[in-house]
């Protein structure tokens, strides 16, 4: 990937390779703002990018049932990829339409190992069907807006494909339990983290953001150069990668910041659309 460009200069400067055929944006803390809204600037500028004739796509680690509230800014398509590429949801018709979960017995498997090395790590899930939470699953980590939630004890939540596995270890320092967690979970799973609440979200091999949408991408039949991609957080870093262009928004972490070819303004100072409104001035 090319050099990013300055964290000293705010504006965005397109890069000279035309303007895109498809944007893909992360949601928290790049096309949303901090405290989760999204501004009326941002929501004009993403419905003008598609009126434009440009694809948009929503590739986030919420869940399906998360994007319900933003269903007016999903796209003319209507889906977005989900659970970090778990899941590809119709957001108004409430439909899952591909799953890419763990096989078999691996989500056992990978939860008996973490339990041994971390002993008060505790679990839920994200499913096809809707959330799965443990029992020591900590309350204030509980997903209160959870429709459908499954609780009860790990054995239950074998009976139905796991998207993503999201561990949580309160009393440990955050980059101490994911590095103990990607040396248990080794091949068996792929971690990510997005910077939710010191989550370990753990989804199975090859499922990302970026396996995620090169799969949109070649359903619509547009090519990885033709496409950027919006992030802020480690997890978005292989969708950031492939994508043509990979922007980072100016408040990202600083992995990301280093990686992304270009740096927009942050998230809170609408940088995302900034970008668009740009694209959109040179198309008319």
């Amino acid at each position: 990937m090319a050099a990013a460009d300055g964290e000293g200069d705010p504006r965005p400067h397109l890069p000279d390779s035309g303007p895109p055929r498809l944007v893909a944006s992360d949601l928290d803390g790049t096309l949303l703002h901090t405290d989760g809204s999204l501004s009326g600037r941002t929501a004009a500028a993403w419905s003008a990018a598609a009126e434009a004739g440009i694809e948009t796509v929503l590739v986030t680690a919420r869940p399906p049932r998360w994007l319900h509230d933003l269903e007016r800014v999903v796209g003319p398509r209507g889906t977005a990829i989900c659970g970090n590429g778990a899941f590809v949801y119709e957001v108004a018709t409430r439909r899952v339409l591909e799953t890419h979960c763990f096989e078999g017995s691996v989500v056992d498997d990978v939860v008996a190992d973490l339990r041994r090395a971390v002993p008060s790590v505790s679990f839920a899930a994200e499913r096809a069907t809707g959330p799965f939470v443990a029992d020591d699953y900590p309350d204030p980590h509980r997903d209160r807006g959870a429709d459908r939630a499954v609780h009860g004890s790990w054995r239950e939540v074998a009976a139905e494909p796991v998207g993503k596995l999201l561990a949580l270890a309160p009393d440990l320092p955050v980059e101490e339990f994911l590095a103990v967690v990607e040396e248990v979970v080794g091949e068996r799973g792929h971690l990510h983290f997005s910077g939710a609440h010191g989550l370990a979200e753990i989804n199975a091999p090859g499922v990302t953001k970026a396996a995620g949408l090169e799969r949109w991408a070649t359903h619509l039949g547009i090519e990885a150069a033709d496409v950027w991609a919006f992030g802020d957080m480690p997890n978005d870093l292989p969708m950031l990668a492939w994508a043509g262009v990979g922007w980072s928004v100016a408040n990202g972490h600083e992995q990301v910041r280093r990686a992304a070819d270009r740096q927009c303004p942050a998230n809170d100072d609408d940088g995302v659309a900034q970008v668009l409104e740009a694209v959109l001035a040179l198309k008319v």
